[in-house]
């Protein structure tokens, strides 16, 4: 069965990359992440989001919300993930329902993630038990951390594992478009630099896994299946990092630079690996599927 978005996911999707180009392009992000200090969140970017549905897409239109389904959500936090938007954006997101001011950006919710909480600081509602909370270095300079002592990780939301791996779908989507387009136009000894076969190689293997993780995350979105969410989860956090870091090799030391954006997504991507249950769950939810299928 051949999948292909509809012309409203279509205009969803260059909708909310418009958004995100305006409030929260390449200068604002580069400006963010050099700023140094705590990271702030952008409040009035946030209220823009809620006015544009973004944290009440799943909403019931009963409800004040956009009425949309998983599909779309999916859409969005992909273009999200490619921005490198910074946020509580998921927790924000799943508790529109719930918290007050949450689905029109008013309220900022962050919520306690296997003993981390991501932007507790600028929160205006965390969930969960955030007591004993202790900041942790972080690697990605746009996401603050907290650490629980002593938390209990909490089991892992398949929506929440499925926005993650959308993100980390942007985010291999945006790497492979920056290494094929300094390919094309750094030279090196009188060629651009994508002439050659081993920086040719990499950029192939950027859209391979891209896509591939593509067609695994938006079934997942369809089916909403705990075992394709698991898949997508994995593919589109191996898409995630391998494709940063090769993403890096293709740029040389430019790649590490504040005027570059690449390191940064290579940390946000590691950094996302940890979410919403990690790697492991997700080997462990597949591994337990094809045993149950085996006996």
């Amino acid at each position: 069965m051949r999948f292909c978005l509809t012309d409203d996911q279509r205009a969803l999707r260059e909708g909310v990359r418009g958004l995100l180009e305006r409030r929260f392009g390449p200068g604002p992000l580069r400006a963010a992440a050099g700023a140094g200090g705590p990271p702030r969140l952008d409040r009035s970017l946030w209220r823009a989001l809620g006015q544009a549905g973004f944290f009440a897409l799943r909403l019931p239109e009963a409800d004040g919300g956009v009425g949309l389904g998983l599909p779309e959500a999916v859409l969005a936090f992909e273009e999200a993930g490619r921005a490198l938007l910074p946020g509580p954006l998921i927790a924000t997101h799943l508790a529109a329902g719930t918290v007050p001011g949450a689905a029109t950006g008013e309220t900022v919710v962050a919520a306690v993630d296997g003993g981390l909480v991501e932007w507790r600081a600028e929160a205006d509602v965390v969930l969960g038990d955030p007591a004993g909370a202790e900041p942790l270095r972080s690697l990605d300079p746009l996401t603050p951390l907290h650490r629980i002592r002593g938390g209990r990780p909490a089991a892992p939301d398949s929506v929440a594992e499925l926005l993650t791996a959308a993100e980390q779908l942007g985010t291999a989507t945006r790497v492979c478009e920056l290494a094929t387009q300094h390919a094309r136009t750094r030279e090196q000894f009188g060629r651009p630099v994508g002439a050659f076969q081993a920086v040719a190689h990499l950029c192939a293997g950027m859209l391979v896994r891209a896509e591939t993780a593509r067609a695994a995350v938006y079934a997942a979105a369809v089916t909403a299946d705990p075992v394709d969410i698991a898949a997508a989860r994995l593919l589109a956090d191996r898409a995630a990092v391998r494709s940063a870091r090769d993403c890096l090799q293709v740029h040389g030391g430019m790649g590490f630079t504040w005027e570059s954006e690449v390191h940064l997504h290579l940390k946000r991507a590691w950094l996302r690996t940890h979410r919403a249950g990690g790697t492991t769950e997700s080997e462990e939810r597949l591994a337990a599927d094809l045993l149950a299928d085996g006996a």
